[in-house]
């Protein structure tokens, strides 16, 4: 690359730009007018970095500069906007799950500043019986019980929505984001280090909640953000994303569902969490991983020393019910396994998103069915999100999902063999849920171009894999004999 590039110019490749692109960076490539010829491999088309002001973009030597996309070539899908280092340096010395954690702080304070704004722009300390509430919420007998069909949203008339104060202006102080820093290296604490089930693959769900997040739109007139900065008409948009875009406490509970919802995961299904009869097991009986990060986390954030945070996230009681809810419907729609999940799931969406849709069943209100609906179909689609990406994504994350089946198969966690199946295994898993999944995405219309591009990667990798499949799973097989043959 370096032979064909130009003086004081960075010429990247096909692959770098897909995954640039992918992860929301596409405005800092431009394609290269001209192929060039690289030896072995014939002509191939490359692009150039932006590494200066154009077109309304940041220098990248600023804070989400030269970092933020080194840290999407690092890590595939990961960006860095790292808010305490920002030196080259500094990040170079930064361990990855460091790294992590300060890009997720990066993801949640302007969702706490437009939570904020949207009440008038106070985070003052709550009242007493706020507190009591805090102390009794969440103590049932189970997560799962908590699980309600449908999410009552909270509605914002335009005039409300149009007063709204910039988001950007407001400072959560120095207190909650330390709390919020502190929460986050804890939470990332709690994850196993699992090849797959870790905290790289929350913050990868993360970032691809947070994109689809932001690439919501207005169906009728054309509106979207095409970046976490630009500017939207919250009132024009709050009807057509069935009042997601205009509740800031809905999407911070989404993005803080991401984050979370993997946690303290074993690295083996449910179902052989059940049969071990662990502890979680015994408790939750079903849903079991799901649950006991709720539960976790939860318990985590409701700490003393959490109380400034808090009281960013919320200061009534109906917002912390309204925040406890959204937590817990949320994670539980990772739980695809579950049988009685699912078919509530199905029931839901051909009430709301057939044909011809009715309000049977919805329970309340067609807008809240939907964006209930809406909101589990985005966390489902980011939890596999690499399969809806880049081919060199798909195949890095499935690797990594392999080692850990397999791991738990040598371990003697898993009855068989999961390399006997695992070729026919993934392309079921593309036919039966990934595809079905992404023409939801679309068909809900509410996602713009980014479902589009998530059922094309789908069905690209769902082709890819049929041709490569087997090949890859015996490359899989050495590497993890090779990974562990001193122990």
């Amino acid at each position: 690359m370096e032979n064909t590039s130009a003086r004081n110019k960075i010429q990247v490749s096909q692959v770098t730009a897909d995954l640039l692109s992918t992860s929301g960076l596409s405005a800092w490539i431009a394609p290269r007018k001209n192929k060039i010829f690289v030896k072995g491999k014939g002509e191939m088309q490359t692009y150039w970095l932006k590494t200066k002001v154009e077109e309304g973009l940041e220098p990248l030597k600023s804070k989400r500069g030269i970092e933020y996309v080194a840290e999407t070539l690092t890590n595939s899908s990961i960006t860095s906007s790292v808010g305490k280092a920002n030196e080259i340096g500094d990040i170079e010395a930064m361990t990855k799950t460091e790294r992590l954690v300060e890009w997720n702080v990066e993801v949640l304070i302007p969702l706490l500043q437009q939570i904020i704004a949207s009440r008038g722009g106070t985070a003052a300390t709550k009242d007493q019986s706020l507190s009591r509430k805090e102390a009794t919420i969440g103590t049932g007998e189970t997560v799962l019980e908590e699980f309600v069909p449908i999410i009552p949203l909270k509605r914002f008339d335009a005039k409300e929505l149009r007063k709204r104060q910039n988001a950007s202006s407001i400072d959560i102080g120095e207190k909650a984001k330390s709390q919020l820093r502190n929460y986050l290296v804890n939470v990332a604490s709690m994850y196993q280090d699992n090849p797959f089930h870790n905290f790289e693959h929350a913050s990868h769900v993360t970032a691809s909640v947070k994109k689809l997040l932001t690439r919501i739109v207005n169906v009728d007139a054309g509106h979207g953000l095409k970046t976490s900065n630009e500017e939207v008409d919250l009132v024009d948009m709050a009807g057509h994303s069935y009042g997601i875009t205009s509740d800031p406490l809905t999407q911070f509970s989404v993005v803080f569902s991401a984050i979370i919802h993997d946690m303290d995961h074993p690295g083996v299904p449910n179902a052989q969490l059940v049969k071990e009869n662990t502890r979680s097991a015994q408790i939750f009986k079903k849903s079991v991983a799901e649950q006991n990060s709720v539960e976790l986390a939860w318990s985590m954030l409701m700490g003393k020393e959490y109380k400034a945070l808090r009281a960013c996230i919320y200061q009534t009681e109906d917002d912390l019910r309204r925040f406890r809810q959204l937590v817990v419907n949320t994670v539980m729609a990772t739980d695809i396994v579950d049988k009685e999940l699912q078919a509530l799931r199905k029931s839901r969406w051909e009430t709301a998103f057939a044909d011809k849709p009715t309000n049977q069943n919805c329970g309340v209100s067609s807008d809240d069915c939907k964006a209930t609906i809406v909101i589990e179909h985005l966390i489902q689609a980011s939890d596999v999100s690499h399969t809806i990406q880049h081919w060199h994504i798909y195949k890095s994350w499935n690797q990594k999902f392999f080692m850990e089946c397999y791991g738990a198969f040598k371990a003697g966690r898993a009855e068989s063999d999961p390399s006997l199946n695992w070729y026919k295994g993934e392309l079921g898993f593309f036919d039966f849920y990934v595809i079905p999944l992404a023409k939801k995405l679309d068909s809900c219309g509410v996602f713009g171009v980014s479902s589009h591009e998530s059922l094309h990667y789908a069905q690209n990798n769902r082709d890819e894999w049929a041709r490569e499949g087997e090949h890859l799973v015996q490359e899989y097989l050495a590497k993890y004999e090779e990974m562990n043959k001193y122990q």
